[in-house]
């Protein structure tokens, strides 16, 4: 086996994520909506020949655990179909080429959003290239090397409702699926694949903008990969990808040996499923064994009828997620870290849904309950280290109509920022984005410039965290009024349980939505759809964070 050089590790460690983030501000700068382009509400990856992701951009953390799924089926679905080919893989990962080979072809560009098939919800498309490079002989031809993957939300993909993120009881009311598909082939578009995808979308013209940035962005993914070959060799790059895999999983098996061994559990509640009133169970066990832990979801509730559901991907994310963070030293954010994490979530549950269960609030909402559940139940191992519970939700707001002055139709979408937990050394944050979203907020510029709406109020709302030795930060509110006749959908969470303290200390406020029409302030459900006439203002008030530690008055008494 060839030397390591942890000075050289370092270097491409950094090198790799560097290239992810190069594709990330190309996306960025390259796309349409200000979804995109201003609240960065996308990822992009790294993934060697068998699909396992090798550096991923600080970006989207529900992306983080679930882009190697969507790799994994394009990976099944492009290698030819010999039914008496080898396909079982000796490491137990994707399906090795063993009497079959790859149809991929330089060029090529696959498209994805099915949850069933590696996605998240709907409106995350994700777009896979791969990597060819030269072989290593005079032959002049080139083998597939890896892949880049670029995943961003569109604020339409057709659907029920303007914005595709509104209550639904199936997958099909979500809007148009797309499985893993060649959008260009040998770096020709597939125009009837593009033509079907715009047909199904209110808004073709962002949505056409948005899809190209994506093919930029994995573009300038590949060439930076070309380039680090052509300057350190194929076995060179070939071998720090391995050991970078390996790296992260011993970091997190180092952390998992320090945690004390024993079994963590906790339990929380979704509000409801968006269509009944009922609360729904997550429940985790935790059991940390040596450098080895198991995840586990059983006794959590059934997948529902309302879009609440978690695909697998979504709960992979957020176990990838919660365990990453306790990682003291910048490890690379890889497949790595979950080599010794095993995680069983029941099929058929609200965190392992299955088809044609509708899922748009499980990647955004039942995605935050996860994690709050896991770091409940480790706060039991690591008590110093695990904030009380922050929001819990992406307060997740869709407002669509027609725009006269445009002549066009409109989709506005946008998750808000709330209070995160205290912990034991300080107070939560305030009106910011946590856990399993990291995007930013639309500046009110852009909004108002882009969208018939105006922004009436945009402020902090005081009082809001959960109190303590530390108090829980708080959350905002943010009223926008609309200038025309629209459709505002609202996906949010905690409304009815609060955001829990820890170790004495108070929970935090639970959010609200209100409704104003012509000076009436109706409050309104977590999860509902509300017809709006020009004028009216919703206004949404996030929840804050919750406290840590008993207050000072009461350690006094």
């Amino acid at each position: 086996m060839a030397q390591i050089d942890s000075i050289q590790l370092e270097v491409f460690k950094n090198r790799f994520a560097a290239i992810a983030e190069e594709m990330g501000v190309v996306l960025r700068k390259a796309a349409y909506s200000p979804n995109i382009k201003e609240r960065r509400d996308f990822s992009c990856a790294l993934f060697d020949d068998r699909g396992r992701m090798i550096a991923q951009a600080a970006h989207i953390p529900v992306h983080l655990g679930s882009m190697p799924l969507s790799v994994e089926h394009a990976i099944h679905t492009y290698l030819d179909k010999d039914p008496d080919a080898e396909t079982n893989n000796a490491d137990g990962l994707f399906p090795n080429h063993k009497g079959r080979t790859s149809t991929f072809l330089e060029g090529d560009v696959v498209v994805v959003n099915d949850p069933f098939r590696g996605g998240t919800h709907l409106p995350d498309i994700t777009m896979i290239s791969p990597v060819f490079i030269p072989s290593n002989d005079s032959s002049k031809t080139t083998h597939l090397f890896g892949f880049v993957a670029s995943r961003a939300h569109h604020a339409d993909v057709g659907g029920g409702s303007p914005g595709s993120m509104a209550v639904a009881s199936d997958l099909y009311q979500e809007g148009i699926i797309i499985p893993p598909i060649k959008l260009y082939s040998n770096g020709i578009v597939n125009q009837d694949v593009w033509d079907l995808l715009l047909a199904n979308v209110r808004t073709p013209r962002e949505r056409s903008g948005d899809l190209r940035a994506q093919v930029a962005a994995n573009q300038r993914g590949i060439v930076r990969i070309k380039e680090l070959v052509q300057s350190f060799g194929t076995k060179t790059v070939s071998l720090y990808m391995s050991q970078l895999l390996a790296y992260a999983e011993r970091m997190t098996r180092g952390l998992l040996a320090k945690l004390p061994a024993g079994t963590y559990t906790f339990e929380d509640y979704m509000d409801d499923d968006g269509i009944a009133d009922d609360p729904i169970p997550l429940i985790v066990t935790i059991t940390i064994s040596g450098d080895q832990a198991i995840v586990d979801f059983t006794g959590s509730a059934v997948q529902q009828t309302g879009n609440i559901n978690a695909v697998y991907a979504i709960t992979q994310s957020a176990v990838h997620y919660v365990f990453r963070c306790l990682l003291d030293i910048d490890v690379p954010n890889n497949s790595g870290c979950l080599q010794p994490i095993e995680i069983i979530a029941p099929l058929g549950s609200v965190v392992n849904a299955q088809p044609p269960a509708a899922v748009a609030a499980g990647n955004v909402e039942t995605s935050q309950r996860i994690v709050d559940v896991l770091l409940g139940a480790l706060a039991k191992a690591a008590p110093d280290r695990i904030p009380a519970a922050s929001q819990g939700t992406m307060n997740n707001l869709t407002i669509g109509g027609w725009d006269p002055a445009k002549g066009r139709a409109f989709t506005y979408y946008e998750t808000l920022g709330g209070g995160t937990g205290a912990h034991s050394s300080a107070p939560g944050l305030t009106a910011i984005h946590s856990h399993m979203t990291n995007t930013l907020n639309t500046p009110i510029e852009a909004l108002e410039f882009a969208y018939p709406l105006r922004v009436l109020r945009y402020e902090i709302r005081r009082g809001s965290g959960g109190e303590g030795r530390f108090s829980g930060g708080d959350g905002l509110c943010r009223d926008i009024q609309t200038l025309v006749s629209a459709q505002a959908s609202l996906l949010t969470e905690r409304r009815k349980t609060k955001p829990y303290g820890l170790f004495g200390g108070s929970p935090g406020k639970t959010g609200e939505n209100v409704y104003i029409h012509e000076g009436d302030e109706q409050t309104i459900k977590g999860k509902d759809i509300v017809q709006m006439k020009p004028g009216d203002i919703l206004s949404i008030r996030t929840p804050g964070g919750g406290g840590y530690g008993s207050s000072s008055s009461d350690h006094d008494d």
